[in-house]
């Protein structure tokens, strides 16, 4: 089978399970979404890498890609192979001394390595076709409708918090930032940082 190319587009939370967030990924070539499921603290670990914040301390995915580069071990890409009663399959495909080994994973974990590995992501045309959306191509990339997600971006906050942001200084920004940092309080310390990058780009 033919495999197709995807790539992350966005994560949103999840309204019908509590806690929980869907991993929307997209494909190359294409203009069809496939939201996936994940728990809160795979999307905060594929979010602070996106974002390129270093935590205070290694987070799980972190030191996996620490023990796998310090012994050589390098993942090529992440298949996503699989869809059963609604859950999705994934593998990691590793190279190791020339030789190829397939490690299975939960998808959410796999995405969090892709993203650390900076290897590419696929799925088969069969998972496409039963999970995937179909996005209108005037629409932007960040917004869809289905009955699993919502359009709120996972490091959305409140009206009231994000005006309050916009009252601060470069300098107060920058302090709560590292305060949120030392918290690993990465779903504030994102926002906090587009707040600054928007000061930046006026």
């Amino acid at each position: 089978m033919n495999k197709i190319g995807l790539e992350i587009i966005g994560l949103s939370y999840s309204q019908t399970q509590s806690g929980a967030y869907a991993l929307v990924l997209g494909e190359k070539v294409g203009n069809r979404r496939l939201p996936i499921i994940i728990g809160g603290f795979e999307a905060q670990a594929i979010a602070i890498e996106l974002e390129n914040m270093t935590p205070s301390r290694p987070l799980t995915h972190d030191l996996f890609k620490t023990f796998a580069t310090t012994f050589d071990i390098n993942i090529k890409e992440v298949l996503i192979y699989n869809l059963v009663e609604g859950i999705f399959f994934a593998k990691l495909i590793c190279i190791k001394d020339g030789k190829e080994v397939e490690i299975d994973a939960r998808t959410s974990d796999a995405i969090a390595l892709a993203v650390r590995f900076n290897c590419p992501v696929f799925t088969f045309e069969f998972i496409l076709s039963s999970a995937g959306i179909i996005l209108d191509e005037e629409s932007d990339s960040l917004e869809f409708e289905t009955d699993n997600t919502s359009g709120e971006s996972q490091v959305e906050m409140s009206n009231d918090n994000a005006n309050d942001l916009t009252k601060k200084s470069v300098a107060d920004l920058d302090k709560i930032l590292n305060e949120a940092l030392q918290k690993e309080d990465y779903e504030r310390a994102s926002i906090i940082r587009d707040e600054m990058n928007k000061r930046q780009s006026n």
